[in-house]
């Protein structure tokens, strides 16, 4: 059963229709590895996007909805923006992010300390065209040992680019999220909610089981590896008391099966474990994994292999 066919979305009276309530699609942007994703499950309250040390670790536009009595925001979790890297993959993921800030009513710009990247520079060229309030996020500031070139560098920001609002946060602590969610919703428009109160995403059980087991391969193998791995969910059969899901894990080399799968198949079963633990905590339900791994030739950078491993350009809005 997925998410999105849960709900009925003609049942008015399950959304917040009041004079006063805001509502509106709100994006995170910035470059790879700042804690887009980290952010967006500290404002869910639950670990819907999936995350690890590793840049890139998004590679699709992800939709959490946050409805309070007051407001949805409807946050667009991309992913990072990034220059100079061949391929259709990293192609597909800048695509995704930039034409994501074409459809939102705020933009909220996350930056990663005091460091500025030619990455970051990437981002604020792009935002400068955007006519939507921006609001900066200077992400990790927890971990900043020196806290007085903190406003120094918050100004010399705000001296480049136009922001709403400039916050310092911690997106894992949850320093100044309140705050955070409170601009964001001062520039929401009037607007009866748009999805039901009850709705956290619009991506299906088999699309969150597929990332799952991806995040658990982005966290146990090395740099490479993960990076040539996609992840396709063959069954998702959901019964009483258990979900009994079977996946494949592409990869494009021989030898990249290999460590996937590890001594006697020790690496796979790892990860069909975290998996599994994750998924039974996000279904509230027993859950059974089936992993293989298979070799698909370079197809991180094919596109016709890409759209058939759920790599295309849709966007519900």
């Amino acid at each position: 059963m997925d998410i999105t066919d849960t709900f009925d979305f003609s049942d008015t009276n399950s959304v917040h229709t009041t004079k006063n309530y805001r509502s509106g699609y709100v994006a995170i942007i910035g470059r790879p590895n700042v804690g887009k994703s980290t952010l967006l499950n500290f404002i869910l309250g639950q670990h819907l996007s999936i995350t690890s040390k590793k840049p890139q670790t998004t590679r699709h536009r992800l939709l959490g909805i946050k409805t309070t009595s007051s407001a949805q925001a409807v946050y667009i979790d991309t992913p990072g923006l990034h220059q100079n890297q061949k391929g259709a993959i990293h192609r597909y993921m800048n695509r995704e992010a930039i034409t994501t800030l074409q459809d939102v009513d705020v933009i909220v710009f996350v930056v990663d300390r005091l460091k500025i990247t030619p990455e970051d520079e990437y981002a604020m060229e792009l935002l400068e065209k955007c006519t939507q309030p921006i609001i900066l996020a200077v992400n990790k500031v927890d971990k900043i040992k020196n806290k007085e070139l903190l406003l120094p560098f918050m100004d010399e920001l705000s001296q480049r680019l136009k922001f709403a609002h400039v916050l310092p946060i911690s997106a894992t602590k949850g320093n100044n999220i309140e705050e955070l969610e409170k601009h964001i919703e001062s520039h929401l428009h009037l607007s009866a909610a748009f999805f039901p109160e009850e709705q956290i995403t619009d991506k299906s059980d088999r699309f969150l089981a597929a990332e799952l087991i991806r995040e658990k391969i982005m966290r146990l193998l090395g740099q490479e590896v993960p990076y040539a791995v996609a992840v396709e969910v063959e069954a998702f059969e959901e019964e009483s008391e258990i979900i009994k899901i079977s996946a494949i894990i592409w990869v494009e080399r021989a030898n990249q099966k290999g460590i996937i799968i590890g001594h006697k198949g020790q690496q796979l079963k790892e990860i069909g474990k975290q998996a599994r633990l994750s998924m039974e905590h996000l279904y509230a339900k027993k859950v059974f994994v089936k992993l293989w791994v298979k070799v698909k030739d370079g197809w991180s950078d094919d596109e016709r292999a890409l759209k058939s491993l759920g790599y295309s350009d849709e966007f519900q809005s």
